[in-house]
């Protein structure tokens, strides 16, 4: 009768800790990976450490690799989520979401600024066109001292030294938005360059990443590249006002580049996805564009997707306030609202 009761109570007391154990929730650390633009990475650094505070368990790690590693690494699986300045392709959604056996889902998180940054001795204050850009990379204009860039620098010295063309090696959304705004300044620069994030430059010099690109110029004298606005403000490098499509010269600025999201949204899709090159309106900066992080619908891991979707309510909330900081412009509040959305909807 004793091990009877001894049995009894060891059953009983095997129920309980089993029953409190699957009552309990996962309380440890998580690491969320996550790989792709190097545009917003700045940004998503300052929110990762900041999101850690608000969560401790939240452990991000996130590779700077560019759009095109970005999209990759989400269609093979092996990220938590990834990002990109270009939207994924149809081929790119459709190959992500058969492997992955859900919907991608865009995100949109802020508004950057491609500029064309520039190391010309002296040269403090340089007008572009975009004819005359698409011209420069496409090796037509091939001097400063060129009597077009002369003609909407008419106050500036500008050197008699051959330029040096800085582009992207690596799949780039930042090179998607620069050739995208080339092909809608350039008929032969849409022929001969394409819009792509591996677009083809027959000339100059190559950098990889947002970081290869700035340390190239930075390096070479009377060269010229582009990057994200706030790669050349770290590096104390100049860059030039573009001319808009009301014919202003506009510098890249918070207020130019908000400027360009306010004037095209309600040609805002469901999608959220769209380019905002070209923008028509006064004060708008010609290159700018959103950035998003590629979501999956449902999360292969449950805790982790619970996780990534809280993160992005606080940063769609909370962390837009570290933007303008950074040099990058938070999302219009209607873009915000969709955005949020979204991710409420995510499993």
């Amino acid at each position: 009768m004793k091990m009877t009761m001894r049995y009894l109570t060891i059953i009983v007391l095997a129920l309980a800790l089993f029953t409190i154990s699957c009552g309990k929730k996962d309380q440890g650390p998580q690491q969320i990976n996550g790989a792709g633009a190097t545009f917003p990475f700045p940004l998503y650094s300052k929110w990762f450490s900041e999101y850690s505070k608000v969560n401790p368990d939240a452990k991000f790690n996130y590779q700077s690799i560019g759009s095109g590693g970005g999209i990759k690494q989400i269609t093979e699986g092996t990220v938590d989520f990834g990002a990109t300045d270009a939207p994924m392709t149809e081929e790119e959604k459709k190959n992500a979401e058969t492997k992955s056996g859900t919907k991608i889902q865009h995100i949109p998180t802020v508004l950057g600024a491609v500029v064309l940054t520039y190391n010309v001795p002296g040269l403090a204050v340089l007008n572009l066109s975009g004819e005359n850009i698409a011209d420069i990379y496409l090796g037509k204009i091939k001097k400063w001292n060129d009597s077009k860039i002369a003609a909407d620098n008419p106050d500036a010295k500008l050197p008699d030294k051959e330029i040096t063309v800085i582009y992207r090696t690596d799949g780039s959304g930042t090179t998607y938005i620069f050739s995208d705004f080339l092909a809608s300044v350039s008929p032969e620069a849409k022929q001969k360059i394409g819009v792509s994030k591996t677009a083809k430059f027959e000339i100059g010099q190559g950098g990889k990443g947002n970081e290869g690109v700035t340390g190239v110029v930075k390096q070479i004298e009377y060269s010229i590249g582009y990057v994200e606005l706030i790669y050349a403000i770290q590096n104390k490098l100049s860059y030039a006002n573009i001319k808009n499509a009301e014919g202003e010269f506009v510098t890249p600025t918070l207020e130019s580049v908000t400027k360009s999201g306010e004037v095209t949204l309600s040609q805002m899709p469901e999608s959220l996805t769209m380019s905002v090159i070209g923008a028509k309106g006064k004060g708008a900066y010609p290159i700018a564009s959103y950035t998003y992080l590629l979501i999956y619908q449902k999360h292969k891991d449950a805790e982790k997707g619970k996780m990534v979707k809280a993160f992005l309510e606080w940063a769609l909330g909370d962390g837009q306030r570290f933007a303008k900081e950074l040099g990058y412009s938070p999302l219009p509040a209607d873009v915000s609202r969709k955005a949020l959305e979204k991710v409420k909807a995510l499993n």
